[in-house]
C-alpha cells in the first residue's frame, strides 16, 4: 500500500477477509479488494490533484457492505468502513470522503457526472469483473456467494453494465480504456449470450441434470 495508514488498513482488513466471517465471500474476497486497492492508485495517476491515499482507502473499504450481509448495497457498510477508518487514523473529514466516493462508485447509480476520484475507484473496482479469468474462475462463486440463479446473475449484468457501456462510460480512465474496455465488450457479449442460451428449452433441461447431479449450481432457493 501507499502510506503507512494504508498499510495498517490493509492489514486489519487482511485479517478479516481471512476469518471465518469473511469466508462466504467467494467473490468479493481480499483477491477482490487487494486489486481494486492497487489499480485504483494506478488508474488515479491520470488525475495529478486527486487524493491518492483517499482512493485507495476507499477501495480497501469499498465492499465491507458485503461482510455485514452478501447481496447488499454499499450503504449496509457504512458503520463497519468508518470503525477500520477509525482505528487506521483517518479523521472523521476523511471518513466522510471515503464514504462518499464508495457510494458514488456504486455500479448499480454511477453516471458520467462523477468526480475524478470516483472514476478511478470505479475503474479498479470493475476491471475485476471483467478478467478474462473472472468467467472461468469467479463468476459461479458469484452465484453461491449471493444465493442467485444463474438467469438472475446474467439480467443484472446486463441491467446494470449495458448502459454504461452504451454510453461509453465503463471506464472512465485512458488506461482503463486502452487496456481493458476489450475484456468488458467481451465480458458483456458473454453474458448475453448466456442468456440467449438459457432460452433454450433442451439447454435449460440439461443444466437443471447438471444441478441435479450436484455438477454445477445455476438455482438458488
Amino acid at each position: 500500500m501507499i502510506t503507512p495508514r494504508a498499510d495498517t488498513l490493509a492489514a486489519n482488513l487482511k485479517t478479516l477477509y481471512y476469518s471465518e466471517r469473511a469466508k462466504p465471500l467467494l467473490f468479493h474476497g481480499w483477491h477482490h479488494i487487494y486489486l481494486t486497492a492497487v489499480k485504483s492508485v494506478e488508474f488515479a495517476a491520470e488525475f495529478p490533484e486527486v487524493d491518492k491515499e483517499i482512493i485507495q482507502a476507499a477501495a480497501l473499504v469499498h465492499d465491507l457492505n458485503y461482510i455485514v450481509k452478501t447481496n447488499s448495497e454499499p450503504e449496509i457498510g457504512e458503520q463497519l468502513r468508518k470503525t477500520y477508518l477509525d482505528e487506521a487514523s483517518f479523521s472523521e473529514g476523511e471518513i466522510a470522503i471515503i464514504e462518499r466516493l464508495v457510494l458514488e462508485a456504486h455500479t448499480a447509480t454511477r453516471s458520467a457526472a462523477i468526480s475524478d476520484a470516483a472514476k478511478a475507484l470505479s475503474d479498479a473496482d470493475s476491471l475485476f469483473k471483467v478478467l478474462p479469468l473472472t468467467p472461468i474462475l469467479f463468476s459461479s462463486h458469484y452465484l453461491t456467494e449471493n444465493k442467485v440463479g444463474l438467469e438472475e446473475w446474467a439480467d443484472k449484468i446486463i441491467r446494470e453494465q449495458k448502459p454504461l457501456m452504451d454510453e461509453d462510460i465503463y471506464f472512465y480512465t485512458k488506461v482503463a480504456n486502452d487496456s481493458y474496455l476489450r475484456w468488458a465488450k467481451t465480458n458483456l457479449a458473454l453474458v448475453e449470450q448466456v442468456k440467449e442460451a438459457l432460452s433454450d428449452p433442451a439447454i435449460k433441461e440439461i443444466l437443471d441434470i447438471a444441478q441435479e447431479l450436484e455438477a454445477v449450481r445455476t438455482k438458488h432457493s
